[in-house]
């Protein structure tokens, strides 16, 4: 059987044939693909001359380009597209690259060649990025057990494959409880209050289910998030939010809980394997924050600013829902009800009224011309681009030279074999060839509401800032300059990767930006002046609650994962003593955020949350920069190119950010962006 994931690719810019993939063309490839890397490894091992960086490290590096690039197109359908089928074939292909990757770097002799030229590190007069590959690759093998006896190294890959099993059922029950829960709702009363667009799409999606004459709400952020904030039915909201909340955790075979404490238990057996205290020293040994110790003590800083503000906030809040009719104590699905009535009287602002402005495919074009702007580049649709589903359209990026630069996918809408959220991939990165530079191939996905029979796709505001977030992180990706692919683009410390992504939101709230796309969808009006100032001026209300939040997570991943969690039998109780003291709602039975939390038990933030804070403090800070000298300043911009866009992990992220900024971010940027300091 002809397989064209081992063919070359004969489509524009080498893309992925996508039209010609089927399921079961994965698990032949990627078995291939191991078996070639195998041969090449082996050939760096009987090399007869003396260990160099190129025949070693370098070596070693590209032998394992194809198994990445298969692995990489696989898990990313099975995160956009997945299906039963893809959903068996991960149980298997997830063990099978576990096993890889242990076979490599328990490979004793392997290693012994890249530690004879580790050894050598300050007599080979390396260039900074092939230093970095260096250590990286040297910490690479001892972080995955080189250093351990035989028998170790046995415990260490059971424990790999057993825990590469777990993040996998994890993620396939919270995509199951998402999906099977459905609310049928026969009349308009019931959804009083509801705005048009969002009755129309609930409408729509009742329909597509033969349902016609009905409304359908599920538990997609789309259809979950309105009917959290309009719907007056205190009764419906308490129905949604508590299946949102439960999921993974009820009484049936999708229940996370075992999942999760065994996750954790791995995760701890694993670092004291490999000499840390906990997974978190193991994980933070490569993060700016370094240590447990100084985690804790900035997420602290933060709490002591963000409490007091969020107490008085919610005080505010119950007052002001007391007095208009509310209940006498709010539970968690009354906030975003009542908050957003009380943001509404306090600033005059709607996010129906925003929303007319934020045509999806405006804010798309705006963020394309953003990035001209700043980074003089252009995106262009193609149509001749295979993609995986209908819904995504693809775009090639070309500099202002007319240089190719890379490759731009956006799939933007809900469907059922996509998980929820918002996140940047790619099926290709950035990396030199000898002296050819191999560009990027980069894709946003994200679940916005999709277009109805009368309305274009419209945003909230929330959401044009989570596109310019993700977006972020794929300009971080297409404009890497990097010879390693390693290193490249995003490939840098979990706490600095969200900068170029934090960074871009800050555009979102400038009048300069919005008139470039903020226009309204019936009549092109650009968004007017007095209406961007109610924004900015709306743009703390409950910063307290936010930070709060925030910092809640980052710290049930901390308790997770900074300690001996042996002794950990039950969830629940767990997860509430640790959120006992950032809660400032009643705790709801039935309720758990563990369970559910993908970030940490599935994605790759375990003893990372905090570096959504962490970043926040380096993009307020870096935002200033641009403030100071405008923000198209095209200086300023391309000192961001050269020092972090286009740098990856070549260097340590805190010399990088100080040739940009000239000095160490402070947190009193934050705080003083967020109004928690004067």
């Amino acid at each position: 059987m002809s397989n064209p994931l081992l063919e070359k690719f004969e489509t524009p810019f080498e893309t992925i044939p996508f039209d010609r993939i089927r399921p079961e063309h994965f698990l032949p490839a990627i078995s291939e693909a191991m078996n070639a890397a195998k041969k090449e490894i082996d050939l760096i091992k009987k090399n007869t001359e003396r260990e160099t960086f190129g025949n070693t490290v370098v070596a070693l590096e590209k032998a394992q380009y194809q198994v990445n690039h298969l692995a990489r197109i696989f898990f990313n359908l099975h995160s956009a597209e997945s299906n039963k089928e893809l959903q068996g074939i991960a149980k298997e292909v997830s063990p099978m690259l576990t096993d890889f990757g242990n076979d490599l770097t328990l490979d004793r002799e392997l290693f012994e060649r890249v530690q004879k030229v580790y050894d050598k590190i300050d007599q080979l007069n390396l260039e900074t990025e092939e230093r970095t590959l260096l250590e990286n690759t040297y910490k690479d093998f001892v972080r995955n057990g080189a250093l351990l006896n035989e028998e170790q190294k046995e415990k260490l890959r059971e424990l790999d494959k057993r825990k590469s099993q777990l993040a996998l059922e994890f993620g396939d029950h919270v995509l199951e409880e998402t999906n099977s829960f459905e609310l049928y709702v026969d009349s308009q009363d019931q959804i009083k209050g509801l705005p048009e667009g969002a009755m129309e799409a609930a409408a729509s999606a009742a329909k597509e289910k033969g349902h016609d004459g009905k409304w359908l709400f599920t538990l997609h952020i789309p259809s979950f998030l309105p009917f959290m904030t309009y719907v007056e039915n205190r009764e419906l909201r308490e129905k949604m939010y508590r299946a949102f909340a439960s999921r993974a955790f009820g009484k049936n075979d999708n229940n996370n809980s075992d999942i999760v404490i065994e996750i954790a238990k791995i995760r701890h057996e694993r670092a004291n394997l490999l000499g840390f205290k906990t997974h978190a020293d193991f994980v933070l040994e490569q993060r700016m924050a370094e240590t447990p110790k100084r985690v804790h003590e900035f997420l602290e800083e933060l709490l002591d600013y963000s409490r007091p503000a969020a107490l008085k906030e919610m005080q505010e809040l119950q007052e002001y829902a007391k007095a208009n009719g509310g209940p006498e104590e709010l539970q968690a699905w009354d906030y975003n009800f009542w908050a957003n009535k009380l943001k509404k009287e306090k600033h005059e602002l709607d996010e129906e009224e925003l929303k007319p402005y934020f045509k999806l495919e405006n804010v798309v074009d705006g963020a394309f011309e953003v990035a001209k702007r700043l980074f003089s580049i252009d995106f262009k649709e193609r149509r001749d681009i295979p993609v995986y589903h209908q819904d995504v359209k693809t775009f090639e990026v070309i500099n202002h030279k007319g240089q190719h630069v890379g490759v731009f996918y956006a799939d933007f809408f809900p469907r059922e074999g996509k998980r929820s959220g918002a996140w940047m991939t790619s099926f290709r990165s950035q990396r030199m060839d000898g002296n050819t530079d191999i560009r990027p191939h980069v894709s946003n996905v994200c679940n916005f509401t999709k277009p109805t029979e009368s309305k274009p796709s419209l945003l909230t505001f929330d959401e044009v800032t989570t596109l310019f977030h993700e977006f972020g992180h794929a300009l971080h990706e297409l404009l890497s300059k990097c010879k390693y692919e390693s290193l490249s683009g995003a490939s840098v410390y979990w706490d600095f990767v969200e900068l170029p992504s934090q960074i871009m939101e800050n555009w979102c709230y400038e009048k300069e930006c919005l008139d470039i796309f903020a226009k309204h969808y019936e009549t092109g009006e650009k968004i007017p002046s007095e209406l961007v100032a109610r924004l900015k001026s709306a743009s703390n209300f409950h910063s307290g609650r936010h930070s709060m939040r925030q910092l809640s997570f980052a710290l049930l991943d901390m308790a997770w994962h900074g300690q001996d969690p042996s002794s950990i039998t039950d969830v629940d109780k767990f997860e509430q003593e640790v959120m006992g003291r950032t809660n400032i709602l009643p705790h709801v039975e039935g309720t758990n955020m563990s369970c559910s939390f993908g970030h940490i038990f599935q994605g790759g933030y375990s003893a990372g949350y905090y570096s959504y804070k962490w970043a926040e403090v380096l993009d307020a800070d870096a935002f200033e920069f641009f403030k100071e000298k405008g923000i198209f300043d095209k200086e300023t911009a391309e000192s961001f190119v050269e020092n972090i866009l286009s740098r990856g992990g070549s260097e340590h992220p805190m010399e990088l950010y100080k040739r940009f900024r000239g000095q160490e971010p402070s947190p009193k940027a934050l705080l003083k962006r967020d109004g928690l300091l004067n």
